[in-house]
């Protein structure tokens, strides 16, 4: 069991971790993420050190936790009226903030600090639940829609992969592609 799946959710703890999560990105911001230091983010955050070191463990793994919160969407997915239409512009706004320096810095801090694999769950359940949303739209609209499993294996995946192993040449007409070639192959 991990440090952080022991933790009361709520009250003072939710209040820690926000104030903690608050100075990691401020501090970052400031002054970069190689001059983070666990009492510099403790100081900021109004609490001590071992409290970091007690919920987190150690810098890499609180790195981790800020990630994962920074890759929660914000919002539910746009409604373009069409699984297809809905679909594509999910996967290019996906693509892109994923792909993005910033992204790709999410992405390696929120597996860097994941022993137990956690935070790429967390990750991959952010995904499905914004497809799922998408495939209940079309689901209403009378549409014919993949499961998310199969969205999440034949987009995501591969926009993953590309991310982490190929990053040349991905854009809007790739995840398009990707998009095109599962709402046509599930006719």
């Amino acid at each position: 069991m991990s440090r952080r799946s022991m933790v009361r959710p709520g009250g003072r703890s939710a209040r820690v971790q926000e104030s903690v999560h608050a100075a990691v990105r401020d501090l970052e911001a400031e002054a970069g993420r190689d001059a983070l230091s666990v009492p510099q983010i403790a100081a900021r955050a109004g609490v001590t050190p071992s409290t970091i070191y007690r919920r987190w463990g150690d810098l890499r793994e609180l790195l981790s936790d800020v990630a994962v919160a920074r890759l929660r969407p914000e919002a539910p997915p746009e409604d373009r009226g069409a699984l297809a239409a809905d679909l594509e512009a999910w996967a290019e706004q996906f693509l892109d903030e994923m792909s993005s320096p910033p992204g790709r810095a999410y992405i390696r801090d929120a597996l860097l600090g994941d022993p137990d694999g956690t935070n790429a769950g967390q990750c991959s359940a952010y995904a499905a639940e914004q497809i799922e949303v998408i495939l209940a739209r079309a689901a209403e609209r009378g549409e014919q829609a993949p499961d998310v499993e199969t969205v999440l294996d034949r987009t995501v995946a591969p926009m993953m992969y590309r991310i982490l192993f190929r990053p040349d040449e991905l854009g809007p007409a790739y995840a398009r592609q990707l998009v095109a070639t599962l709402v046509e192959g599930d006719r």
